[in-house]
């Protein structure tokens, strides 16, 4: 099969969608990869690598576009990307599809395959594409939270994890999932006051064993949350419902009451954000505020750390691309029930029940050949 690879073109986006590991193994299994020059700049990893690895080196990103069966990419394809897109034609990627109806309109009027990272599910019901995105997110969330409370970034003025005699910062996660534990992570290592919000028992008595004391642990109600963010510095947003928007925990006049100087990082922005006062917003302008409250809601976090992002990426998604190249689109999603249902887009249809939902459109569902 002939894959390709374009250069991101998102605003600060530096990761690519294969190492030139993963580009040596598909082309040992008889494929053939075409690469954008520069594609894996960003990564430390020049054209000359690629090259090495068996891969051919394209101009441009139409080149790619038209030399290419699948296409390989990390994040969701930008509208000049979607019009190189043709009928036949499979791109794999993040998607975020709920949250961006002219994407999706792009992605139906293109007539291409569209398979989503972010919808692949494993056997035991996780996220296996989406799960090394949402670590690097768990993990940067309270990095940025950190530089954005100190006082010259408009923050209150607190260090997370305190000094002797003086009280660490209140740092307030919604969500006890992937990104939410690593956030938990690295907030208890700073030593900050650290609470976990989930609506799920069993997995916030999960979180009470991982972290010990070191982390409180409160059942999701609007209750909790109102009063929880009332004295947070730090609220980080962590909260996924595979293929659907996010639910909005974080009301406008529950921002209305917080501390001026807090800082609300929402890792759920690529999904519509979880706080009603979230908009997206870029590497290059990644904050703005809110009745004093300072907002970080950066749609492609990992980007801002590209190598770790993209070999972490490659290595969840390469068994993936290898069964498509192998199999063809088709017999590898029919062959995996979780595969299958990473399919958002085929021939003009939506194809994900949840998707479709969200955008309120029509839902087609594929049936594959027995």
């Amino acid at each position: 099969m002939r894959i390709g690879v374009p250069k991101e073109v998102k605003v600060h986006e530096y990761r690519v969608g294969l190492t030139p590991a993963g580009v040596r193994e598909l082309v040992a299994a008889g494929h053939e990869v075409v690469v954008e020059t520069h594609a894996g700049d960003g990564i430390g990893m020049g054209d000359g690598e690629y090259l090495a690895a068996g891969a051919r080196i394209l101009a441009t990103p139409k080149e790619i576009f038209d030399a290419s069966d699948l296409v390989i990419k990390v994040k969701e394809p930008q509208a000049e990307e979607c019009r190189m897109l043709r009928k036949g034609q499979v791109l794999f990627t993040y998607l975020h599809l709920a949250a961006d109806a002219a994407q999706a309109q792009a992605l139906v009027a293109s007539g291409a395959t569209a398979i989503a990272y972010e919808t692949v599910t494993a056997a035991d019901g996780s996220l296996p594409l989406l799960t090394p995105m949402s670590e690097v997110a768990g993990r940067m969330s309270v990095q940025v939270g950190a530089t954005s409370l100190q006082k010259a970034n408009g923050g209150f003025g607190v260090l997370l994890g305190g000094v002797p005699g003086v009280a660490p910062a209140k740092v307030v996660i919604l969500g006890g999932g992937v990104s939410g534990a690593h956030a938990a992570e690295m907030a208890t290592g700073l030593r900050a006051d650290v609470t976990i919000v989930d609506r799920s028992p069993k997995r916030l008595r999960e979180l009470a064993l991982q972290f010990g004391g070191n982390a409180k642990t409160v059942y999701s109600t609007t209750d909790a949350i109102e009063r929880l963010t009332r004295d947070a510095d730090l609220v980080i947003g962590a909260v996924l419902v595979a293929g659907a928007a996010a639910p909005k925990l974080v009301t406008r006049e529950m921002v209305k009451k917080m501390k001026p100087g807090a800082v609300m990082v929402d890792i759920s922005i690529d999904q519509g954000g979880c706080f009603e006062t979230s908009r997206p917003t870029t590497h290059a302008a990644p904050t703005y505020v809110v009745d004093g409250v300072i907002h970080y809601c950066v749609t492609n976090m990992p980007g801002a750390v590209p190598r770790t992002s993209t070999f972490a990426l490659t290595n969840a998604t390469l068994p993936y691309i290898r069964a498509l190249a192998d199999l063809g689109w088709e017999k590898a999603l029919a062959r995996d029930a979780g595969f299958a249902r990473g399919l958002n887009v085929h021939a003009g249809k939506v194809t994900h029940e949840a998707v479709a939902r969200a955008l309120g459109l029509d839902f087609h569902r594929y049936a594959f050949a027995a």
